[in-house]
């Protein structure tokens, strides 16, 4: 069986989507556009995988998330409710092959979380749009996202750090997260940490 997540780096980058491959858009500040390989060698010199890979049990990739730094990100600091904190890690964008299984993307935030955690970042930060209640969650939960739905955020307990219209900038503590009240999508996410990190057995009693 493959592991379904692993790290983003210069090695996997051919097996994400395409689109993903060549984009320097968060990479890039005005006309300045770097170049992606240069810039691959000082993230992991920097970080380490600058990402996750989520593949089902055959191997094929089903998503993947790009997250750093938020240094690793110029074009950050010029969006709405930008910039991001300089003591946090920067969810920049999230591809899913396909917008059916929406545990690939709660996967892939749970490993950021864990991640930014592991190597000491004081939090994750995320832009985020709220949208109206009407709108379908078809239209919210999109194949390719660099900014994502508020209320998807706020289930992991993302807080509001700065708003500019419907766009914000979401920042999720990681020195004591923050509950909130369980949802029926919390529900789905504490299921998936079940699964990604069982519990093990407990072990035999002695002769």
């Amino acid at each position: 069986m493959t592991p379904r997540l692993g790290g983003l780096t210069s090695a996997t980058l051919e097996s994400t989507p395409s689109v993903c491959q060549s984009c320097v858009w968060w990479q890039s500040r005005g006309n300045r556009e770097p170049d992606k390989r240069k810039w691959i060698e000082q993230a992991e010199d920097e970080w380490g995988a600058w990402g996750t890979i989520y593949r089902d049990d055959d191997g094929r990739v089903l998503g993947s998330m790009q997250y750093g730094p938020s240094g690793l990100f110029p074009r950050a600091a010029d969006l709405p409710a930008g910039p991001p904190s300089d003591d946090a890690v920067l969810v920049t964008c999230a591809y899913l092959v396909t917008d059916s299984q929406p545990w690939v993307e709660q996967s892939l935030f749970l490993a950021a979380i864990g991640e930014a955690r592991d190597k000491g970042a004081a939090a994750l930060e995320a832009f985020a749009y709220r949208y109206r209640e009407h709108v379908p969650s078809s239209e919210r939960l999109l194949v390719h996202r660099t900014i994502f739905p508020r209320d998807f955020l706020a289930d992991f307990g993302f807080r509001t750090l700065r708003s500019v219209g419907r766009i914000e900038l979401a920042r999720l503590e990681l020195g004591g997260l923050v509950p909130v009240e369980e949802s029926a999508r919390q529900r789905m996410l504490r299921k998936v940490q079940e699964v990604l990190n069982p519990t093990p057995a407990p072990a035999p009693p002695g002769p």
